[in-house]
């Protein structure tokens, strides 16, 4: 069994909450728009992170961490990007390869809005953790935890912060 925090758009903010939502995590996944090197650094002393940069990410992120991240874990193949759409409506730089290589699970961020929802059509779960920072539309800062065990995700839980403009 392998246990997975994801995040995504901090925006540079870090909920100091974090660490007793993710301290069980074997990984942190961080789906973009992180703002802030500290955010990294913070979350790795937690768990080791996996992430991918966003469109508002700066040269020192996207020097350290790419556009997209497909890895295996526990026999499940994951797929991370920031702008990656949802069911029926991915982002065209995504489109043909999930049609072509659909992952198991498909992570993207961006849009500030959570989204767990299985795409049908290629037959894997998609998630958008929604945001965990301060900035954008949103109205409530989210983060998603779950299980990989056998391939399969599990146990996966919603975990709201509270409002976007709280602590």
């Amino acid at each position: 069994m392998f246990r997975i925090g994801v995040l995504s758009d901090t925006h540079g903010f870090f909920d100091p909450r974090i660490p007793d939502y993710f301290g069980e995590c074997d990984e942190i996944w961080h789906a973009g728009d992180i703002g802030d090197e500290i955010v990294i650094l913070q979350l790795n002393r937690i768990a080791p992170v996996v992430a991918v940069y966003g469109n508002i990410d700066g040269s020192f992120i996207r020097a350290r961490f790419p556009g997209h991240q497909r890895q295996l874990r526990e026999g499940l193949d994951i797929w991370m990007t920031h702008i990656g759409g949802y069911p029926g409506h991915y982002d065209s730089r995504v489109r043909p390869a999930i049609s072509t290589d659909p992952p198991g699970l498909f992570i993207a961020g961006h849009s500030h809005i959570l989204k767990v929802i299985p795409d049908k059509k290629y037959g894997f779960l998609h998630i958008n953790p929604g945001a965990a920072g301060r900035t954008g539309l949103h109205k409530v800062r989210t983060l998603v935890r779950f299980e990989i065990d056998g391939g399969r995700v599990g146990n996966l839980d919603v975990i709201e912060l509270g409002p976007r403009s709280g602590a």
